[in-house]
């Protein structure tokens, strides 16, 4: 099951590192943009530490605001909940 999971994990941030790579690809190349409520999205579902990635190595989206408040407080919560199950992991052993 731990497998599985950190599989799924794995894809989903390589999924959202993609997702702002070509974001950033279309607006170098003056194309179709990923809207912003999408890379949010996939932040969100469980792909924060990709997102972040990707903004930090793509110089993509690191001064547009509310989009980094956003993504900074979709992190916050992520890091809480894994904080939080781990506690609840460590009583319960």
């Amino acid at each position: 099951m731990t497998l599985i999971l950190t599989l799924a994990l794995l894809a989903a941030n390589l999924f959202c590192f993609l997702l702002f790579a070509h974001d950033k690809a279309a607006a170098v190349h003056g194309e179709r943009r990923v809207p912003e409520r999408v890379l949010l999205l996939s932040a969100a579902l469980c792909a924060a530490p990709g997102a972040l990635l990707a903004q930090r190595w793509l110089r993509h989206k690191t001064r547009k605001q509310p989009f980094g408040a956003w993504l900074t407080l979709i992190v916050f919560a992520q890091a809480c909940t894994v904080a939080g199950l781990g506690v609840l992991a460590y009583r319960a052993s």
